[in-house]
């Protein structure tokens, strides 16, 4: 038992050695997925600027994470975040977290990965006449091998990477949209600002899905629950070398997220 715990330690929480700005530049790529970076772009032209809202949620939901759960979860020097409820509530408790855990992130994963095998297919693998099933079986496979043998410490890395590619890709969007419309940097800022899609709070209809206490408390309890409650998340945060580290960590990614 007590070697399968130190395999498990090093596999989900890296033995705790993690630098925490490494993990800060990982959570940036790990939060953000396709299907966001694809989306919210396109809210823009029916809400404006209102999801912002959602973000200021996001890093108010960060900052409670940081001060309230994870002193906690280093406290009990936790490797599962899951081993919390059966500390504090049981076994079936425990199984019945981890089980749903496993679910969400099952069916989350599979359209996660379809739109990245979909990229995939119609910029490399159609133009080499390659059928869409061995473009899934690549990508999966890759994917296995560097989780498998790693584990959070490859997560990691390769979510660094990944918030690389995202901050250069955001780069360069701009460049081209702007250069496509033959406006300068500071022509983009003036057309957006002058824009009525530049508006970002909302306090005038509570009816309104925009109302921003309504897109700020959503913010708040996603975080909370898809950061401090999801050991996907948390086993990042977790790898830090102590609970100050993971504050640290947290507080910037958070901050971080809403530039």
């Amino acid at each position: 038992l007590a070697g399968r715990k130190a395999d498990n330690e090093g596999f989900f929480v890296g033995n705790r050695k993690s630098a925490w700005y490494v993990v800060a530049f990982a959570m940036i790529g790990s939060s953000i997925s396709g299907v966001t970076y694809v989306s919210v772009p396109g809210m823009v032209a029916t809400n404006g600027f209102a999801y912002l809202q959602m973000v200021l949620g996001f890093m108010a939901g960060q900052f409670i994470v940081a001060f309230v759960l994870v002193p906690l979860f280093y406290r009990m020097n936790l490797v599962s975040v899951y081993e919390y409820l059966e500390n504090r509530f049981g076994v079936s408790s425990y199984k019945a977290g981890a089980w749903f855990f496993f679910l969400s992130k099952m069916l989350g994963a599979a359209v996660r990965l379809f739109l990245v095998c979909l990229t995939l297919q119609l910029l490399v693998f159609d133009p080499l006449g390659l059928p869409f099933i061995l473009n899934v079986a690549a990508t999966v496979a890759l994917v296995w091998l560097y989780t498998f043998r790693g584990g959070v410490k490859s997560l990691i890395w390769t979510d660094s990477l990944k918030t690389f590619c995202l901050v250069v890709s955001v780069i360069l969007c701009i460049y081209y949209i702007t250069s496509d419309l033959h406006l300068s940097l500071n022509g983009m800022i003036k057309t957006i600002t002058d824009s009525d899609l530049s508006r970002l709070f909302f306090f005038d209809d509570v009816n309104d899905k925009r109302f921003f206490f309504k897109q700020f408390f959503a913010g708040v309890f996603t975080t909370i629950a898809m950061t401090g409650l999801d050991q996907d998340m948390m086993q990042r945060n977790l790898s830090c070398k102590n609970f100050k580290d993971s504050q640290k960590n947290i507080i910037t990614s958070g901050i971080s997220q809403f530039f």
